[in-house]
């Protein structure tokens, strides 16, 4: 090889290098959500060809890198958990945007593994052409969304034993619950360096999960009777001086849930 030759790979080679490292990062944004204690969550990214590219991703089962999962732990304490992904990604030749990020919720009410309740919440992300009806970034760089949990009390089998619900609502910019779940709709183009929070809360208030089968008392609530003691639906109808013990998480036989009056 020549001394010309040789000076023009390595310049070719020299420019291929510093194309490499001159191209522009990913945009990338932090999510952070902020969760009771006693509460994990099983959350996915979910990544669609962008808007105006012709390209599809073939329909799949199993590990799918359009869709990423990640986990939080239950935790004794509340606690805030960070991630970092990137707005765009390029997969199997496809451009690709962060559609949106869904959080499946899991909250313990009790010492078994099997005492825990579900819900959901989720965040899209919008292109600018959705984007009128959508928030600004405001200027502290963090767009929150907040939600707020909450019990709901049943009785289950012949020893009426309590049994827990899980629903989790979306919160407005006054702290009044919504009907919807927890999350919203970010900007995608507002959001490279910056963060989304998702803040969740559990309110302290109970209620039954269903109605016409509790009475409100001093204390609590007692589990009406209905047609008899067997009678697992007990719907109270016109009857609120028959009522029926029921079981505690902790095994105790009372008559009014929570105070067990």
């Amino acid at each position: 090889m020549n001394s010309w030759t040789r000076s023009v790979l390595i310049t070719l080679g020299a420019g291929w290098l510093s194309g490499c490292a001159l191209a522009p990062p990913a945009k990338r944004f932090t999510l952070e959500v902020d969760l009771p204690a006693q509460f994990r969550f099983i959350g996915a990214a979910n990544y669609r060809p962008a808007r105006y590219e012709l390209c599809t991703l073939p329909q799949r089962r199993g590990k799918r890198p359009e869709r990423k999962i990640f986990i939080a732990d239950y935790k004794p304490v509340a606690e805030r958990v960070s991630y970092e992904f990137p707005l765009t990604e390029t997969i199997e030749g496809c451009p690709t945007v962060l559609r949106s990020v869904e959080f499946t919720l899991y909250a313990k009410w009790g010492e078994l593994d099997t005492d825990v309740g579900g819900s959901f919440a989720a965040i899209s992300f919008a292109d600018p052409i959705e984007s009128e009806r959508v928030a600004a970034m405001p200027e502290s760089g963090v767009q929150e969304f907040f939600g707020q949990c909450m019990w709901f009390f049943r009785t289950a089998g012949p020893e009426h034993a309590i049994r827990k619900l899980l629903e989790c609502n979306a919160l407005d910019t006054k702290g009044k619950r919504q009907e919807t779940r927890p999350g919203g709709v970010a900007q995608r183009e507002l959001l490279p360096g910056k963060k989304v929070r998702l803040t969740l809360s559990v309110t302290d208030e109970e209620a039954p999960a269903f109605q016409d089968t509790w009475l409100a008392v001093p204390g609590g609530w007692r589990r009406c009777r209905g047609k008899s003691f067997e009678d697992l639906s007990g719907y109270c109808g016109s009857n609120t001086t028959d009522f029926k013990p029921i079981t505690m998480p902790d095994g105790r036989v009372c008559d009014v849930y929570p105070t067990c009056n």
